[in-house]
């Protein structure tokens, strides 16, 4: 038997023509400089510059001496260097230290604020997580009248301004007794939103039916496809959409303001605001505001190092890899 070569395509042409003594001329062409490269890299270290100046000079003003700011208010570099803002924010400066640094004379009650922030955001992540993927799995697995035209409803919500339902949502707390406690915090965050439901949706109609069909013929039910099936090849947008949650419930401010005042319910984004407006007669304290508001944000920027990556990959995330 006579065995012919296949005839050569472009490629292979190509290929073959890219030797191991023309590879590092390719290489250089492709990383050459220009025009529009410089462009894109200006405006990268642009965009760069203006997301991290804020944080360097909120760090630089917690360090510094919270009366020489004034003298001083246009240097790049910590006034006078303290850590005295932080040492009012933590509850370890006497009452002397804090009227000789010109610091407020209020109480912050840091660790009681962070208990707080940290039992809504990490309830309303788990609550949001859960529900969501279960309401999701039902838009794009189960089959039941009218379900496209009650998720079109569902998702019109997504164009409705958060602020028309807080009032309605205050009565409501407010009618079941809930006022000054963290579950009137946690409550309306707590089920599924919109976006959550769409996010996990897209995962979901990613996945091979096969899959639930084989398990289906094993006799497994809707609730033991989801949770034994579903949810653990799921972990990856589940991740995402928690991280997301937690994010934005840490930063919540107006609704805590709304229904948390009271010192025991306070979170730290309503407790920053009432440190601000306890001023000094020399002026705000504002070493120790920056020093609060860094450590506020501190547990998100750990997160955010060290989840980033897998949280901006998988944004786009609509299947299985």
């Amino acid at each position: 038997m006579i065995f012919t070569p296949a005839p050569r395509t472009e490629d292979a042409e190509r290929d073959l023509q890219a030797t191991p003594a023309t590879a590092p001329a390719r290489r250089r062409r492709l990383h050459r400089p220009t025009l529009g490269r410089g462009i894109a890299w200006a405006l990268l270290g642009l965009i760069l510059l203006v997301t991290i100046v804020p944080f360097y000079w909120m760090l630089r003003t917690a360090l510094s001496s919270n009366g020489a700011l004034y003298l001083d208010p246009g240097n790049p570099l910590p006034v006078d260097f303290s850590w005295g803002g932080f040492r009012r924010v933590l509850g370890l400066a006497s009452q002397e230290e804090i009227a000789a640094a010109g610091g407020t004379s209020g109480t912050l009650n840091f660790w009681l604020y962070l208990r707080n922030s940290v039992i809504v955001s990490t309830t309303v992540m788990v609550g949001q997580v859960f529900f969501s993927s279960m309401a999701a799995y039902a838009f794009a697995r189960l089959r039941w009248p009218g379900r496209d035209a009650v998720f079109f409803l569902f998702l019109t919500a997504l164009m409705v301004p958060p602020i028309f339902v807080q009032l309605p949502n205050f009565v409501l707390i407010r009618d079941l007794g809930l006022l000054n406690t963290l579950p009137g915090i946690i409550l309306p965050f707590f089920f599924m939103t919109p976006f959550a439901v769409f996010f996990m949706r897209q995962f979901f109609l990613g996945i091979s039916r096969e899959v639930e069909e084989s398990a289906m013929i094993d006799g497994a039910g809707h609730g033991r496809i989801f949770f034994q099936i579903i949810v653990p090849m799921s972990w990856t947008p589940m991740t995402t959409l928690g991280l997301l949650t937690f994010i934005t419930a840490w930063s919540e401010y107006f609704w805590p303001l709304l229904v948390g005042r009271a010192e025991e319910a306070r979170v730290l984004t309503v407790a920053l605001g009432i440190f601000r407006s306890q001023t000094p007669q020399t002026g705000p304290d504002w070493s120790g505001l920056m020093a609060a508001a860094l450590i506020a944000a501190l547990p998100v920027l750990l997160l955010f190092l060290a989840f980033g990556r897998r949280l901006v990959n998988n944004l786009g995330y609509s299947g299985i890899k």
